[in-house]
């Protein structure tokens, strides 16, 4: 258990963003004794910051540079000599988180009396809720942005990729369903973190394929657990060049880093690929989510309790493709009063 407050450790890992990426990951070795094996820059630092005792333990570090604390200080507005030796340095430091610590409880809120007070809150609490699932759609449209940017970049056809693709951004014990549907049927299971990100690499890398989201209204739909799960829906169109494909539909199951601030891994992802010829003529369209954030709660709610037994879900809706293919099931690998869950793509 870390010894740093929620100020210091906010504090410190701003201090820490200063440092190259050598001397984190030097920093993170000599913390925890090379029993840590951190996979990024962002694990190192949460590593740092959980095996640290105390800011004093942390900041006396020799690879802690005086001028590394100096400098963050001067971007918070703590003014203080050039000169000012290191141990100086940290107890400026902490008066500083300790302020920012006092400023935060002032503005607590107060307890609620009165009837009228009580009141107002319900009424900020309704508006607070309001405010979460607008937060939701907005982070699908962010993380679809980011998803769909970061792996179409990895096609060799569009130039050097714009950042590193990696099982980094997923959870390691990820699962991915992929349902695919061109000259036949086909359902394959992913595990891990590393096959996972490189079965969905090899889409774009090796097969040359560009995923196109219809993030409108229609296209994207996000519903969230109330335990902290986030599930994005989406469909699109699958390119390769100048020529379409067939269309897709991709699920995915969020959960928020608890070491690293406003960062989400995946968990799980169930994509379907249907190729247009597997499609009604004429269906190939703007693709549409035919399925409600209610829907997205209800798989949700049985993954969560099956866990590790293997079921997989009953839901309400079938698949209504041209073809009439089953849909992609989303549950886990037996059956649920021996139906299937199908999450509908519209044509």
């Amino acid at each position: 258990m870390s010894g740093l407050s929620q100020p210091e450790m906010e504090g410190c890992r701003n201090l820490l963003g200063l440092l190259d990426n050598d001397e984190i990951m030097a920093l993170c070795d000599t913390i925890t004794n090379r029993l840590v094996q951190p996979e990024d820059r962002q694990d190192a630092i949460r590593a740092i910051l959980v095996y640290s005792q105390s800011v004093e333990e942390l900041l006396k570090r020799k690879k802690v540079h005086r001028e590394i604390i100096f400098k963050y200080l001067a971007t918070q507005g703590v003014v203080i000599p050039p000169a000012t030796e290191k141990h100086n340095l940290i107890q400026h430091a902490k008066d500083y988180w300790n302020k920012q610590s006092q400023l935060k409880l002032k503005e607590a809120p107060k307890p609620v009396t009165k009837r009228e007070d009580i009141q107002l809150f319900q009424k900020q609490e309704k508006e607070d809720k309001k405010t979460e699932k607008v937060d939701f759609r907005r982070l699908g449209e962010e993380f679809c942005h980011w998803f769909f940017g970061l792996l179409n970049s990895q096609n060799p056809f569009l130039g050097p990729p714009q950042d590193e693709w990696g099982p980094q951004h997923f959870w390691h014990d990820v699962k991915l369903k992929f349902y695919y549907n061109t000259l036949e049927q086909n359902v394959i299971d992913y595990h891990g973190a590393e096959i996972v990100s490189l079965r969905l690499l090899s889409l774009v890398k090796e097969e040359f394929l560009f995923l196109s989201p219809n993030l409108d209204s229609h296209g994207l739909k996000c519903a969230s657990s109330p335990h902290g799960l986030v599930m994005v829906g989406v469909a699109g169109t699958v390119h390769r060049g100048n020529t379409c494909l067939g269309i897709f539909e991709q699920i995915f199951g969020l959960i928020r880093c608890p070491f690293v601030e406003n960062t989400w891994k995946i968990k799980f992802i169930n994509l379907r690929i249907v190729g247009e010829s597997a499609l009604a003529p004429g269906a190939l369209q703007k693709p549409t989510i035919t399925f409600e954030p209610s829907d997205l709660e209800a798989f949700y709610n049985v993954i969560s309790l099956c866990g590790t037994n293997e079921v997989r879900l009953n839901g309400k809706q079938t698949m209504e493709c041209g073809t009439g293919d089953q849909a992609l099931c989303a549950g886990n690998e037996a059956l649920l009063n021996k139906r299937e869950l199908s999450l509908p793509l519209k044509h």
